[in-house]
């Protein structure tokens, strides 16, 4: 369902602002320090999740300087379903991941299922190492089992979250700040 233009506007300005602009850009910054640190020697091939990982690899990428590969990878568990099923790829990984590092970035780490399953389909592939960089981590005792972020740029509380990636009904995932939803 989409949000008619008015309500759209509004609900940025009816929002919690948990960590603004300036906040998010040190994040990626503390985030491109510690993936460099990891991984500038490897030869990684960078793998952005669609859509939510759009924005912060766009910010993020530009900070890692040394040479790397990078493409992305779409993939979904739910196929217009409210709980997740089978692994479904739109796009899946092209390049040849048999011992190379991998790393995947992404928005959020919230349960996980997905990432989980992308983490799980790169090691049968033969990667060396499947590492995970989210923007956000929100906090919570429901991950799915054996996920979590090897990078994380900023923990944020149980909330229903938009902005750098994340979306409120397809919209604000433009926002460089990370709003929450009031009473969410």
């Amino acid at each position: 369902m989409t949000l008619e233009l008015p309500a759209a506007l509004t609900i940025i300005d009816n929002a919690d602002c948990l960590h603004s602009e300036a906040e998010v850009h040190a994040a990626l910054d503390r985030m491109a320090a510690a993936i460099t640190a990891r991984v500038a020697n490897s030869n990684p091939i960078v793998y952005t999740i669609m859509n939510g990982g759009l924005i912060v690899a766009g910010h993020l990428l530009p900070k890692l300087s040394f040479p790397l590969e990078c493409s992305y990878l779409h993939a979904t568990r739910y196929r217009h379903e409210t709980s997740g099923g089978a692994l479904n790829w739109k796009v899946a990984p092209t390049e040849e991941l048999k011992g190379r590092s991998i790393v995947i970035i992404d928005d959020i780490l919230d349960e996980g299922h997905t990432l989980a399953a992308v983490v799980d389909f790169c090691k049968r592939q033969g990667a060396k190492e499947v590492l995970v960089a989210v923007l956000v981590d929100k906090q919570h005792d429901r991950k799915a089992p054996g996920i979590a972020a090897d990078f994380v740029g900023l923990k944020v509380e149980d909330r229903f979250l938009f902005g750098c990636g994340m979306d409120y009904q397809g919209y604000w995932r433009n926002t460089l700040a990370i709003y929450a939803v009031k009473g969410l």
